[in-house]
């Protein structure tokens, strides 16, 4: 049997290399640790991979580079209105561009307008606001009891149907909404609906007030209230497919009806996901455009003085007054509806961040927005 020295020996005399420290000269350079067909290989996927990489950055970049672009184009084309309006732009409540064919142009902190210009939007910001608040009113409770019922007692076999047809609510045009409430809805409502409301008054003062003819405040809340259910129920039925069925089972063999089940264990399950997808179904409504142009009644410069009264939103009079702006010789007309646009902007921006918050307290559920900012 070969001793520890000559295993080591005769190991070392088979490799060949001679050892550093045997005085046989400089270590010989070692092998490439790949074959050269292999590094390529290699070095081509890395390249795939950085390029992927970059291509998913770009990507991600993209709708906020898109947004800082329309921010920053709406802001420079805005502010000549608003160096001539300054505040009077949230306070005042007549908004005209004035005479366009003439007269002595109307000149505010060094800014020139056609004469007798004014550009005070605040019937249209109350418009827009109170529009998509009652349609959000109407809608989340329909949403929320629609997908309930979708999820909680419809059998599993008709589910699928049915959440189709709800999906393809929502991708409705929004003009054909607007013409089925001039046509449909807003006679129906002016005929049987509103003169019960309206006499409901002695007991609910706000309800009280003439009718008109069906174009108005109600009648486009509740348009807008149709156009968003699809979406607070659609995400609605997502988030009750997470909440775990061993809870909702614990909850009914502790004698828990149905209805107290739902109440006590699936709705506080889900809350913060509703309260974001009820947010996201309030923007919509916010930049809702055609469809509340032809059933808002048009009414530019008056506040809503009560339910059934026409009104506008800040979408609607950008859309009905463009063509006009752009026949203003001084440029002050674009301007103005520029910071209209921004106007509404800064509110659907402002709406969705406070989705985003709400949406970061529901951890686990899958939402249809991101982690936020």
């Amino acid at each position: 049997m070969a001793r520890p020295e000559e295993h080591t020996t005769r190991s070392r005399d088979r490799v060949g290399t001679p050892w550093a420290g045997e005085g046989a000269g400089p270590r010989a350079p070692r092998p490439a640790a790949y074959p050269g067909r292999v590094r390529a290989r290699l070095t081509g996927r890395s390249a795939v991979e950085h390029g992927l990489r970059a291509l998913c950055l770009a990507a991600a970049l993209a709708p906020l580079l898109m947004l800082l672009v329309v921010t920053a184009t709406l802001l420079v084309s805005a502010l000549p209105a608003i160096r001539f309006s300054g505040l009077d732009f949230f306070t005042g409540r007549v908004f005209s561009f004035g005479n366009l064919y003439g007269g002595t142009p109307t000149v505010h902190h060094g800014v020139a307008a056609p004469h007798n210009a004014s550009y005070g939007a605040a019937p249209l910001i109350v418009g827009t606001l109170l529009t998509s608040v009652i349609a959000l009113v109407v809608a989340v409770p329909i949403a929320v009891g629609g997908a309930l019922v979708l999820v909680e007692r419809i059998p599993r076999r008709l589910q699928g149907g049915l959440s189709i047809f709800l999906e393809l609510l929502a991708g409705i045009p929004s003009v054909v909404f607007g013409l089925w409430a001039l046509l449909v809805l807003g006679p129906l409502l002016a005929q049987h609906v509103y003169p019960t409301l309206a006499r409901l008054g002695v007991l609910v003062p706000f309800l009280r007030g003439p009718v008109g003819n069906g174009q108005g405040l109600l009648t486009a809340s509740l348009m807008l209230a149709v156009m968003i259910v699809p979406i607070v129920a659609a995400t609605t039925r997502d988030l009750l497919r997470t909440v775990p069925v061993l809870h909702k089972e614990a909850a009914l063999a502790l004698g828990m009806t149905r209805f107290e089940a739902v109440r006590v264990v699936t709705l506080p399950f889900v809350r913060n996901g509703i309260a974001a997808a009820a947010i996201l179904g309030w923007a919509r409504a916010l930049g809702e455009t055609m469809a509340v142009l032809m059933v808002s009644g048009n009414a530019l410069n008056i506040f809503p003085y009560n339910l059934y009264a026409p009104t506008t939103t800040i979408a609607a009079t950008i859309a009905a007054m463009l063509d006009s702006a752009l026949t203003d010789a001084t440029g002050m007309g674009v301007s103005a509806l520029a910071e209209a646009g921004l106007a509404l902007l800064t509110i659907t921006l402002l709406t969705n961040w406070i989705g985003r918050q709400i949406a970061r307290r529901t951890a686990g559920v899958p939402l249809p927005v991101g982690r936020g900012f």
